[in-house]
């Protein structure tokens, strides 16, 4: 039975896997999603000059700190309406499952929040103020992903928002803040990182989709049914990675960028695992090979980036 956390009661954290509790409620497997993008950015902004370190460790931290914040605001408003309960797949519901305070978790997501918004402000003086801006609407949908009165994650419009804003808008920003400009190059390579990071949340929602529909959602998974929601996701790979070979195609990537072709098992491996799951736990590998797509295609186009640079 869900604690009825509430009305005041104060269960305890198990003192020996405390560390362990918090880790995992910043679900650092979606903080990839965060440093990948950066990492991107910079390499990208590479042929443009030298790279300053320090614009980068702050960017870096921010996102991940960002990233780590709204995870934290998924879990909040997940218990305040109902959907966590001690037998929810994955590793959210720390709120239900160990005992950790609503409030708490509220405070430390606004106070991550905050550590970015001190790094924000490094990164506005040493490049643009106009990223001010920039910035807040990006922390602003952070919350609004699952907080406010609609949140974004119960409409079919989830995906897009996550892949623009936590994919592609981050690598732009890291290369605007390393060369005051964002040119047709950086848009263009940022697309699969678009696809991607909207992939992962795409197959979250397809393990969900059962749940999610008794919680009156409209996810996008939801909307299509399963079996359309997993051709759009084995649509979404195939597509990231036909762009970037024609990027090559086009001589706007280097051939190096084709290293992004090693990573091709993990989307196999993921629609495969959704073609056969039938209940979340099922799927939970499939969702994670979605999550190790994104992180080691996005790493090893920055590595092609890299080389193109260092070896034209």
């Amino acid at each position: 039975m869900q604690p009825n956390l509430r009305e005041g009661s104060k269960p305890v954290v198990d003192s020996n896997r405390g560390f362990q509790v918090w880790w995992q409620m910043t679900r650092p497997h979606t903080l990839t999603a965060a440093f990948v993008p950066v990492l991107l950015g910079t390499a990208l902004a590479l042929r443009h000059g030298k790279i300053h370190f320090g614009l980068f460790i702050a960017m870096l931290i921010a996102s991940l700190l960002i990233q780590a914040a709204t995870n934290m605001f998924n879990e909040y408003y997940d218990f305040k309406r109902g959907l966590d309960t001690e037998d929810s797949v994955g590793i959210g519901g720390s709120i239900v499952r160990d005992g950790i305070k609503p409030k708490t978790v509220m405070q430390l997501a606004l106070g991550l929040y905050g550590i970015a918004l001190l790094l924000g402000v490094y990164i506005c003086a040493n490049s643009s103020w106009w990223l001010a801006l920039v910035g807040l609407v990006c922390m602003l949908i952070g919350y609004l992903y699952t907080g406010g009165p609609l949140p974004i994650a119960y409409t079919p419009f989830g995906e897009l928002f996550a892949g623009f804003f936590m994919g592609m808008m981050i690598i732009l920003i890291s290369f605007f803040i390393q060369t005051g400009t964002v040119d047709s190059t950086s848009i263009l390579v940022s697309v699969p990182s678009f696809i991607l990071v909207g992939g992962i949340l795409l197959s979250n929602n397809i393990r969900d989709l059962d749940g999610d529909k008794e919680f009156g959602r409209k996810t996008l998974a939801i909307l299509l049914g399963k079996e359309k929601a997993i051709f759009l996701l084995a649509g979404m790979f195939a597509f990231s990675y036909v762009w970037i070979l024609g990027l090559i195609i086009a001589d706007i990537a280097p051939i190096w960028t084709a290293l992004v072709l090693i990573s091709t098992p993990k989307p196999i491996k993921s629609v495969k695992g959704f073609i056969k799951g039938t209940v979340p736990i099922q799927m939970a590998p499939a969702m994670k090979a979605t999550a190790q797509t994104n992180t080691i295609f996005g790493f090893l186009l920055a590595i092609g980036i890299f080389a193109g640079y260092f070896f034209s």
